[in-house]
């Protein structure tokens, strides 16, 4: 495999970016090399470092990532659920996305918008790296289940030798279904100034599912369906710019913009799959497609300084928006007045803008092999949400809500010198919150504390404990943000802890041979857990409100190993998560209650061949996942809500011509085996509607998908 190196930076590599590296990766993860080294491989590919897992870039890239999901799901504890281009959600050990910290260049991407679609929006092709902390194992980033941290490229990575200028063009195409092409141009203005332009268009069609049927709870075939899942097809346009001025040797700012969109006629409820929105449309008599309309624009300004000669400090300020629209005049098409009256333009807005500084000092301690790394900050964010309805037949609707919080943390690593090392840290969250359901303010500290000791330099031990919070959210927007909410001024925020246990091992075992081994153990306790869908006391049999219901357990155990023989190398992983409520005396009909977004065993596996003679690397990977029983969970479907496992295969193969080793040519083959499933942490099982009756939710994953691309940089 080919590969060039871009030149170095004026602007020397932060150490601060190191320490991120060590709090958002296992000990034994980390290279075994010296971790000093920064090294600049000119690949269009996102780099994924994670708590869990190390995956190498060129093995992403080779995926031709379209989704999210052909990122992360290999990774142990994380998958990504929602086939629908709206409806990408990422949970990490059973949690979802509006329990985790989810960033894009910095800029806070939570806001909960609609719960029939997910909480992040971002094509795969524009990331240079994504950094996942899977669960919470340090005061630096808050949360309840972890936290997700995409980045975007940047010019200067991808320029090679002594270029000051390139471009890059690239196109692809899928038979199951759809086709996308992106323009990119980047290069230095100046010695000092560079800049990154870049555009990606998806044109989106609707995919056939595995075994060319639309299956209901009896698998049988849904009437006036032909395996085609009505509701996809749209267009996803991406596009960023980036200004970059290296001031000097110790300064950076930059400035960025981003400018997402996805619009098509898609179905009412992305999340729920073709044989529920074909009951709902049937029994109502409206139709199956709405025009759809959503976007994203992000504008960040950031600053890095490197002071003194061991301290650093990265500071982001943002604003991120973004607005939902759906035609809903079809509404009007109905034979019941009661749904009449719905119909009308909905449009429903999240705003969200923060400030967040992040600093590193290195200092020698007391004694003389005694090192400190002080990690410090402060993270400031304020969520703005409105909702608007335009009645067809006149009026309108009206709603806002808002919410910030503040928080200030401080770390210390305090090295020993004798393979042994004590992390503690403290965090005060300031949480204030008006809406709907409530108007208050939470205040809270959380510590941490962990140990770590490296028998040598393969071995490596940890173990952690950190306390959690979270404030109650805002309501969801595209529904009324708060509008006709029960109140509860009395509801507590979230608060916990997480305990782990990880071993790891890395190094070589023979000429050319490396291994890599390890696996975490953990217990996620989150107390006065929080239920948007809680019964309301005394209240009608379908009227809810947002509660504290109980205590929640999240207990699991994941493992990997990978090896690496010459030009040969696999990696296999193992996850295992089982979530159970204790649940308070009113709410005793949710003891025992799971997450809905549980997973069953997970087991996957990657196998990558590179044959240099040709420059051609071929890979292998696949996942299996078990069954989940029938029991008790929260969200989940009320008649029927066990899971079908699954086994999916893909294939792939990248060949970088020696003569022009600017070109790459990638095939791939998605779901070989025609697999039909859905996952897990996505809508599945049989719930009853007191209107339209028996319900199948399955978000049907796409059939086998045979794609290709190619790329060219100038």
């Amino acid at each position: 495999m080919l590969v060039s190196r871009t030149k170095q930076l004026g602007f020397r590599p932060s150490t601060l970016a190191l320490a991120l590296a060590g709090v958002l990766s296992a000990p034994a993860l980390a290279d075994s090399g010296d971790a000093g080294k920064i090294e600049r491989i000119e690949v269009w590919s996102t780099a994924v470092k994670t708590s869990a897992l190390y995956l190498k870039e060129q093995e992403i890239a080779d995926k031709q990532a379209d989704h999210i999901s052909d990122l992360l799901r290999s990774i142990p504890g994380i998958d990504v659920g929602g086939a629908h281009s709206l409806n990408q959600r990422i949970t990490i050990r059973s949690m979802d996305d509006k329990d985790l910290k989810i960033s894009i260049d910095g800029a806070a991407q939570n806001t909960y918008m609609y719960h029939h679609m997910g909480n992040l929006q971002i094509h795969a092709d524009i990331l240079k790296s994504v950094d996942i902390e899977t669960g919470t194992n340090s005061v630096i980033n808050g949360g309840l289940g972890g936290s997700v941290r995409f980045e975007t490229k940047e010019a200067r990575e991808l320029l090679s030798g002594d270029d000051r200028f390139a471009a890059r063009v690239s196109a692809g195409a899928a038979d199951n279904a759809g086709h996308n092409y992106s323009v990119t141009g980047f290069g230095l203005l100046t010695d000092d100034v560079d800049f990154l332009a870049y555009y990606n268009h998806v044109e989106r069609d609707n995919y056939e599912v595995g075994g060319g049927k639309i299956l209901d709870q009896n698998d049988e075939v849904v009437a006036g369906t032909d395996g085609e899942v009505k509701g996809l097809e749209g267009e996803v346009s991406d596009a960023l710019i980036k200004f970059g001025w290296n001031i000097n040797n110790n300064q950076r700012l930059a400035l960025s913009f981003e400018t997402y969109k996805d619009e098509g006629d898609y179905s009412y409820r992305p999340d729920m799959g073709l044989a529920t929105d074909v009951a709902i449309t049937n029994s109502l008599q409206i139709p199956l497609l709405w025009p759809t309309e959503f976007t994203r624009d992000t504008i960040t300004l950031s600053y890095d300084l490197n002071w003194g000669e061991n301290s650093s400090l990265k500071a982001s300020l943002y604003s991120n928006t973004s607005e939902l629209y759906r035609d809903e005049s079809g509404w009007s098409m109905s034979p019941s007045p009661r749904f009449q009256a719905y119909a009308g333009e909905v449009t429903g807005e999240a705003e969200n803008t923060g400030l967040n500084l992040l600093g590193e000092t290195l200092a020698t301690g007391l004694f003389a092999e005694e090192e400190h790394t002080f990690t410090y900050g402060a993270d400031y964010v304020k969520h703005d949400t409105q909702y608007d309805l335009a009645i067809a037949s006149g009026g309108s609707k009206h709603s806002e809500e808002s919410a910030k919080n503040l928080a200030f943390f401080i770390q210390d690593k305090i090295d020993f010198g004798n393979g042994l090392a004590v992390i503690p840290g403290v965090r005060h969250d300031s949480y204030d919150i008006d809406s709907g359901t409530v108007n208050n303010d939470y205040s809270e500290f959380s510590l941490s504390l962990a140990a770590e000791y490296q028998f040598n330099e393969n071995l490596m031990v940890k173990l952690s404990s950190t306390e959690l919070f979270k404030g109650p959210e805002i309501s969801e927007v595209f529904v009324g943000a708060g509008l006709g909410d029960n109140r509860n001024q009395d509801i507590e925020a979230e608060t916990g802890i997480n305990t782990e246990f990880s071993i790891a091992y890395d190094g070589e075992v023979g000429t050319n041979k490396t291994l890599r081994l390890g696996a975490t153990i953990f217990r996620t306790q989150i107390d006065d857990y929080i239920f948007d869908n809680a019964a309301l006391p005394g209240g009608a049999p379908r009227e809810t409100w947002k509660d504290n219901v109980g205590d929640m357990t999240v207990d699991g155990f994941e493992a990997y190993a990978g090896f690496a023989l010459d030009a040969f190398s696999f990696q296999l992983t193992y996850s295992n998560s089982e979530s159970e409520l204790d649940a308070f005396t009113q709410y005793a009909s949710l003891d025992g209650a799971r997450l809905e977004r549980e997973q069953g065993d997970t087991i996957s596996a990657d196998f990558t061949y590179q044959i240099t003679a040709y420059n051609l690397t071929l890979n292998w990977d696949f996942m299996v996942v078990d069954d989940v029983a029938q029991g008790t969970d929260l969200y989940g479907a009320d008649l029927d809500n066990s899971k079908d496992g699954f086994t999916v295969h893909n294939i792939s193969a990248h060949w970088q011509p020696e003569s022009v080793p600017s070109l790459h040519v990638r095939l791939g083959v998605d779901n070989l085996f025609d697999e039909f499933y859905s996952s897990q942490s996505s809508k599945n099982g049989v719930s009853f509607h007191p209107v339209f009756g028996e319900l199948f939710l399955m978000d049907y994953e796409p059939g086998r998908n045979i794609k290709a691309s190619v790329s060219y940089q100038f």
